[in-house]
């Protein structure tokens, strides 16, 4: 009785990150929605906010102890719907107006393109072990500074942008998503781990607060900080990043 017990409590707990999934899923399809209603600025906020929840989901899965494969693919079909297609959608529907009609298909398709593959290569290496760090760009990251950029420029400028900075942006992004670039993890929602986590954790509260009150005039500028101090970081400390890295791999031969 004991083990059914204990068996039905886990099965109830795995509901409750997929729940957070669902709920970036759903933001991420009402983003498609107003987007295509010629709303992009409020699909911006819709996906701000599935950024929040897909930086919870995988953390209160680790937290309860119920990860799973499923959970893990299932958080990778949410991402390409919130983070990926919404970013194609928003290039097409904003910023390649009067170009040859393959020419803006094949722009608009980048962010699918990399962010799928982003993704995939995501799920092959992860094992599941929390680190310090992400290799590459991530795809709600990437959708965040494209639509941060929108938010940005519409309320300083009260336009959309120009297009060519904003299809500079979507493809040099696209690249870093599958790039070896290290960026550091999102901090542990946890004033216990350590002096580095809370300094992190504090940090990122503080700029959750300023995204509140100042809205796209202090998002797109602080990512685009954050992407270039951790592009600059990565290069002055390759060595010790990856030293973890070939330890892992020489225990691994051994």
């Amino acid at each position: 009785m004991k083990n059914k017990h204990n068996i039905r409590k886990r099965i109830n707990k795995r509901f409750i990150p997929n729940i957070f999934t669902v709920l970036n899923m759903y933001l991420g399809f009402s983003a498609i929605i107003l987007i295509i209603s010629g709303d992009p600025i409020r699909g911006a906020w819709f996906i701000f906010a599935a950024a929040i929840l897909d930086a919870f989901d995988g953390k209160l899965a680790r937290g309860l102890g119920i990860e799973s494969t499923f959970g893990t693919e299932f958080d990778s079909f949410a991402d390409t719907v919130s983070f990926c297609v919404t970013s194609s959608l928003l290039i097409y529907t904003t910023w390649v107006e009067g170009l040859h009609p393959l020419i803006a298909i094949s722009l608009s398709f980048v962010p699918l393109f990399f962010g799928t593959i982003r993704l995939a290569k995501f799920n092959l290496i992860n094992d599941g072990t929390p680190k310090q760090y992400f290799t590459g760009l991530t795809t709600p990251l990437y959708a965040l500074i494209l639509f941060g950029f929108i938010l940005f420029t519409n309320q300083r400028f009260g336009t959309n942008g120009d297009p060519r900075i904003a299809l500079a942006l979507a493809i040099t992004l696209g690249f870093a998503m599958i790039s070896p670039i290290k960026l550091g993890n999102i901090p542990s929602l946890s004033f216990k781990m350590g002096i580095k986590n809370n300094v992190r954790l504090f940090f990122a509260i503080i700029v959750f607060v300023s995204v509140i009150i100042w809205q796209g005039l202090i998002l797109f500028p602080i990512l685009i900080l954050y992407v270039l101090w951790s592009v600059i970081n990565w290069i002055m400390q390759s060595d010790k990043i990856n030293l973890p890295d070939r330890l892992s791999s020489a225990r691994g031969r051994d």
